[in-house]
């Protein structure tokens, strides 16, 4: 049977864009190679991840419940438990997606894709080999950990976002390569749960897309409770033993420092799944190994679109494979889209404090020549914070000097990772700094430092 549209990777872009292809009524089929759907960012990434760090919010409360006026007497973290629960809710939202695919009268293919030109796919699985036509194939095929030179994870003592989600207890030390969002919400899932974690990154800073002082406020509280954050670190000659793991560290002073750990994490970014997927059969052209696409998802090749973590040009989140979903199935069924706008796109990582950005930093937006007014706003102010026991961070507004553009927006504070929600939807709107300076933000409510941020850009914000 030949398709209208075959979307390789059932990742939150691949499911989502078999979905909307479903809706416009087209012919249409899902391949995947791995045993249940949803991709990384369900299976052993996005959503495994933010459940160990709400068990850890909630867990955070009971190590301290005198503080709320309760009473609570030695409570314990069952981690297996707290696995368990991990579990049960991938494989609730992995059948979901198995759901959608009914509903919407997609097929699953399974197996492993091969381009072979065309719209002339191979899928090898465990009923063999079999053929697939199709008139329009989108390549959704994801990202994996990349790994340092001369090492392979294993589920004992070096690390990838996949082993250690299925650890049967808390390390008790635990060092962490890498200070990107994975690193740092790692670190802040286990510092709680009681492992004593050294966090390792090789620039500058920690979170080194965020905004400086983003990057130095997270540092400052990660340093408070104990974390040991080391920037400007090179870690070399990483050695198994037994039952650790020991490295030379570089440190930023030039000091050299021999350290050890039961578990070690590398999060030292991600690379795309672009070989053995058939490209080479294609007109497609590929960047370091990423695939160009244009602003309607396209590759060189007539037909053969690509999104998600496999795309040059726009950042590896989950969000953003969706987007680029919708515009490509939407150019295929011949439906109106926008190309994806970099600067409003928000990121989101998942600590505590919580980080929300979107738009430009306060450097890039002076590097490219905007004349900027800064508006911040600290959550020590906010009444809702207080109520949370969540004082650290602040929200910071970049804004255009003369005629209030909102350039970019960059929160770390209590549900920061929420809160960057009205900044993404006021400058996709084209708001100014008086629209939001004029938005009523209801009261107690934390969003309503963002408010304050927004009116503190002509230094009038209320409550500093």
């Amino acid at each position: 049977m030949a398709y209208d549209v075959v979307v390789i990777g059932s990742g939150p872009g691949g499911y989502s864009a078999a979905v909307r292809a479903g809706q416009y009524g087209l012919r249409t089929a899902l391949i995947e190679k791995q045993p249940r759907l949803g991709g990384t960012c369900l299976l052993v990434g996005c959503i495994p991840t933010k459940t160990l760090l709400h068990t850890a919010d909630v867990w955070e409360y009971f190590l301290d419940p005198q503080a709320q006026g309760i009473e609570c007497e030695n409570p314990t973290l069952n981690y297996p438990r707290v696995v368990d629960r991990k579990n049960k809710i991938v494989n609730k939202h992995s059948k979901g997606i198995e759901f959608l695919m009914r509903k919407n009268k997609v097929d699953v293919i399974k197996g492993t894709a091969k381009l072979l030109g065309g719209g002339r796919l191979e899928v090898t699985g465990g009923q063999g080999t079999q053929a697939v036509e199709t008139k329009n194939i989108i390549v959704a095929t994801g990202s994996e950990a990349r790994m340092i030179p001369g090492l392979q994870p294993d589920a004992n003592l070096i690390l990838t976002n996949i082993e250690i989600l299925d650890l049967t207890a808390v390390p008790g030390r635990l060092g962490i390569i890498g200070a990107g969002a994975v690193g740092v919400e790692f670190a802040s899932i286990f510092n709680r749960f009681g492992s004593k974690v050294t966090v390792l990154e090789m620039l500058p800073r920690l979170v080194p897309v965020e905004d400086e002082e983003i990057s130095k406020e997270l540092e400052k509280h990660f340093k408070k409770i104990g974390i040991r954050c080391e920037t400007g670190a090179k870690a070399e000659n990483i050695r198994r033993n037994s039952n650790s793991v020991s490295l030379t560290v570089t440190l930023a002073n030039g000091n050299k420092e021999e350290m050890e750990f039961d578990k070690l994490l590398v999060a030292v970014g991600r690379k795309p799944n672009t070989e053995g997927v058939g490209l080479e059969n294609t007109s497609a052209q590929l960047d370091r190994g990423f695939i160009k696409v244009d602003g309607n998802q396209q590759t060189a090749e007539p037909h053969l679109y690509a999104i998600g973590d496999v795309v040059a040009g726009t950042p590896q989140l989950a969000h953003v494979a969706t987007a680029e979903g919708m515009i490509a199935v939407a150019h295929i069924a011949g439906k109106p889209a926008r190309p994806i706008n970099r600067n409003r796109i928000p990121g989101a990582t998942y600590t505590d404090p919580g980080i929300g950005s979107v738009g430009l930093t306060e450097a890039q937006a002076r590097a490219q020549g905007f004349k900027v007014k800064v508006g911040k706003f600290p959550f020590v102010g906010n009444s809702k914070a207080t109520i949370l026991d969540k004082h650290e961070g602040f929200v910071k507004v970049i804004a255009e000097e003369t005629f209030g553009e909102i350039l970019g927006v960059h929160i770390i504070g209590p549900e920061g990772f929420e809160l960057i929600a009205e900044a993404v939807t006021a400058m996709e709107a084209e708001a100014t700094v008086e629209t939001m300076m004029n938005t009523i933000h209801a009261h107690p409510t934390i969003y309503e430092a963002i408010g304050e941020a927004f009116n503190n850009v002509y230094g009038q914000a209320i409550n500093i």
